[in-house]
């Protein structure tokens, strides 16, 4: 039964330096080749602004006291190249749209040797640069500054909560598959017992290992919602219901309260409420939990009410488990597997006819099982619905083909 879904933690934006008042004009400068044909050195850079991050755009001028000789662009990354005629020149940075009468930086005695290639860089978070601001953008700079260097540390702390979510998605996919896994394991001739001790085993550890991370990351990141939705999904893995109830109540409660409710976090952790709930025997509420997923997330409505016909299977209550194959089928018509819940919920109320001996299947039953069969006629459970339409005496309406053994 599938029950990740990507979830992520998004970064904290960082202030750019165009939140400062700076005075920029409508056209942009244009590069202009040197004026000189003759021999040339060049010359290479990078630009930062007062906020220690590169400066996107704007040019570089060479002036030889006189006149600019060569003007190249800034890029997106803040770097600069070009050639120029040898000689003393004064280094101008404009930024983007800033007409020639401006400067926005400038340095003195920036030479340039014929074959040589002169390193130019114009650091303006330097002391120097950031005397000569009004006050009132000195005080906007320290400002973003401080929301930066506060953004940047939070981050650090994110990636690493996001690096740790994608580690207990791929946990809980590996406990998903842990009898798989563990028939692998174990080889062909591992008893059925064997493989069952081998697949609790491997699901304890992969859940025991989500708990942990989500556990530390709720420490540090206790108003994320996402992380308490994960430590629910670890807690209920290891059967620990009544703390995964509280996980999965918390994540709903702050994400609901959050700026932007993020559907899918409201989903999972509304899904997860139901299964514990079914598999404590509260129908109803299990019922209003998965209702309350697909009201939050309608996009994953199928896959929520089938898991939720699939854990009734798994804890026998077969009236739960038709109601929600109903359920999944309404919200997906073409998937056959709801078709062949339902159709093993209704089997249980089979009786058999004492003239013909053949199975009298309930209302409802065949034509599930007719459907499975029509739409995955090879299907894992195609051979034992084929078996139970042919003792019921009823011809199979599909294409199926027997798998060859």
């Amino acid at each position: 039964m599938k029950r990740t879904i990507s979830i992520w933690i998004g970064l904290l934006g960082l202030l750019a330096l165009a939140a400062l008042p700076v005075a920029f004009a409508q056209t942009p400068a244009q590069t202009t080749a040197p004026a000189n044909v003759g021999p040339t050195g060049k010359i290479h850079g990078h630009v930062i602004n007062p906020t220690g991050a590169a400066q996107s755009g704007g040019t570089m001028s060479l002036n030889n006291g006189t006149k600019e000789i060569a003007t190249f662009d800034v890029d997106a990354n803040g770097d600069y190249s070009g050639s120029a005629p040898p000689g003393n020149y004064t280094l101008i940075y404009r930024t983007p749209g800033m007409g020639k009468d401006k400067e926005a930086d400038k340095f003195e005695n920036i030479k340039i040797v014929v074959g040589q290639d002169t390193a130019a860089d114009d650091d303006m978070s330097r002391k120097e640069y950031i005397d000569t601001l009004p006050e009132e953008t000195r005080k906007q700079l320290a400002d973003m500054k401080q929301h930066n260097a506060e953004a940047l540390k939070a981050n650090a702390v994110i990636k690493t909560l996001n690096a740790d979510l994608k580690t207990a998605m791929a946990d809980i996919h590996d406990a998903d598959g842990a009898r798989a896994t563990a028939a692998q394991q174990l080889g062909p001739s591992a008893s059925k017992t064997d493989i069952a001790a081998k697949e609790t085993e491997i699901r304890n550890a992969k859940y025991t290992d989500v708990v942990t991370l989500m556990q530390k990351d709720t420490e540090a990141r206790p108003t994320e919602s996402v992380l308490w939705a994960y430590l629910g999904q670890g807690q209920l893995g290891l059967k620990k219901y009544d703390y995964a109830e509280v996980s999965f109540k918390k994540a709903i409660d702050l994400d609901a309260a959050s700026k932007k409710p993020r559907p899918e976090i409201q989903g999972l952790a509304n899904s997860g409420l139901g299964e514990i709930y079914a598999r404590n025997g509260k129908v109803p509420e299990a019922a209003a939990a998965y209702d309350a997923a697909v009201k939050a997330d309608p996009t994953k409505a199928s896959f929520y009410y089938k898991n939720e016909a699939v854990i009734y299977s798994q804890v026998g209550n077969t009236d739960a488990q038709a109601a929600a194959a109903d359920k999944a089928i309404a919200a997906n018509p073409s998937d056959p597997l709801p078709y062949y819940l339902k159709g093993q919920a209704l089997i249980t109320k089979a009786t058999v006819d004492p003239k013909t001996q053949r199975i009298v299947l309930p209302e409802g039953c065949g034509e599930a099982y007719q459907k499975y069969l029509q739409l995955d006629p090879n299907g894992p459970y195609s051979a034992d619905v084929k078996g139970i339409l042919d003792s019921a005496g009823q011809k199979v309406n599909s294409t199926y083909k027997a798998t060859k053994k």
